[in-house]
């Protein structure tokens, strides 16, 4: 199995920056893609962005193509969501995700594991 916890949420002003992050632990041979999904209260869990295991390979949401920049510190098997210029729109509860599969990796059905969630809140 695989393991992963978040950390790195919070509030900030519109036009801010946050940084989450993502440790797996456990069996992460296993994993081909790890992503981040976020839920919006009243509104369907969606895809924001996702990285190959290797590092070499990135996926973006058009919401956030410009924005955000997902990234891999291969050493400490932790992903990054560097998030700025954020914008009210952005506010949701943030999970990271891992699949073995990874294929599609926009799609929530090829996600074996996920994290806790992690609440960003942008105010105007």
């Amino acid at each position: 199995q695989v393991q992963l916890v978040e950390s790195g949420g919070g509030l900030v002003q519109a036009g801010g920056s946050l940084r989450l992050s993502c440790a797996a632990s456990g069996r992460t041979f296993k994993i081909g893609v790890a992503g981040y999904f976020r839920q919006a209260p009243g509104k369907e869990r969606e895809f924001v962005a996702a990285i190959r295991w290797s590092g070499l390979t990135t996926y973006y949401a058009n919401s956030v193509k410009g924005r955000f920049t997902i990234s891999k510190d291969n050493a400490k098997d932790t992903v990054y969501l560097q998030m700025n210029r954020l914008e009210p729109g952005d506010t949701a509860l943030y999970y990271c995700a891992a699949g073995e599969r990874g294929s599609p990796a926009t799609s929530m059905s090829e996600y074996d594991y996920w994290g806790q969630g992690t609440q960003v809140t942008v105010s105007s």
